[in-house]
């Protein structure tokens, strides 16, 4: 009897294995003439990049920016091949450089759980693989609506030290529980909410939709830290950078929603040529307000 051909997922998941298989270094460069391409190909790609770019940077920054910009971007696709497909060990020893683990031992001892705040900087990816294989961390996604997709995504992501929390209400009291017992959790807090999660909040000079999630479990007494994975020249791997706050985050939970924005900024502006610019923070106006965290208990 004749098989059928493949389906499109399947291709996928073959593709993706074998792309795994191929040296950071290949995977980096192939990377960054995907990003080209998809920046030719997608008017709309290039006019968000184009616009969230000289809002924040300048006109004259921006420019000088974003040519590592289009490709830092394509980079960012591809290297999930190694960090997914590989095992846990191998995507962890990628990070040759660390700076700031003090802070972790620090906040370790307090026992008071650790909220780690990640942008879409570098590889944002390998943050949470690289501190699983320290201590426990549960992660908030948005799980896809493909389901072949969902599937790559939590395979790639759950680890034994690993967990994943879907950004619904369950998840979130995952989140707190976790902490609760004294674990990590991580989020990505410029990542945009769905309608009703969230504020219209200052985000590099412009209102942006923004996630109040974050400031309330600062409300838990966790210790927060900033964290993001800067991607080396040449494929040689990543430096972890782990970094507090400018400034005690406090107030309302507009007020602290507020300054994480400040503090996305603060790390973006350390290496604008590796965030996502063409990610769509500013997305048309939708009715506001904040999802409720689950009861206590």
């Amino acid at each position: 009897m004749v098989q059928s051909p493949p389906t499109s997922e399947r291709r996928v998941h073959i593709l993706f294995r074998c792309l795994s298989l191929l040296p950071l270094s290949w995977l980096h460069l192939l990377g960054a003439v995907l990003g080209w391409l998809v920046w030719l190909c997608s008017p709309t790609y290039r006019r968000h990049m184009a616009e969230n770019m000289r809002l924040a940077l300048g006109e004259e920054e921006a420019r000088r920016v974003r040519p590592v910009a289009i490709g830092e971007a394509g980079k960012a696709g591809l290297e999930l091949a190694r960090i997914w497909a590989r095992p846990q060990a191998e995507a962890a020893a990628r990070v040759v450089k660390v700076s700031g683990w003090d802070l972790v031992e620090a906040a370790t001892r307090r026992g008071k759980g650790i909220l780690y705040l990640t942008p879409h900087l570098g590889c944002f990816e390998i943050t949470a693989q690289y501190l699983s294989t320290h201590a426990p961390i549960t992660v908030l996604y948005r799980p896809p609506k493909r389901a072949w997709l969902q599937e790559l995504i939590e395979a790639g992501r759950a680890r034994a030290q690993l967990h994943l929390a879907a950004a619904d209400l369950s998840g979130v009291r995952s989140l707190l529980k976790a902490l609760r017992r004294g674990e990590a959790v991580g989020i990505l807090p410029d990542h945009a909410p769905k309608a009703g999660e969230g504020r219209w909040l200052d985000f590099f000079g412009r209102p942006a939709y923004t996630m109040t999630l974050a400031a309330r479990l600062v409300d838990s007494g966790a210790t927060v830290i900033m964290v993001w994975a800067e991607r080396l020249p040449a494929g040689a791997g990543y430096h972890f950078r782990l970094q507090e706050p400018t400034q005690p985050i406090g107030g309302t939970i507009e007020e602290r929603a507020q300054q994480i924005n400040r503090e996305m900024e603060h790390l973006i502006r350390q290496c604008p040529g590796q965030y996502l610019w063409g990610y769509n923070r500013y997305k048309g106006r939708r009715r506001s307000g904040s999802s409720p965290l689950p009861a206590e208990g």
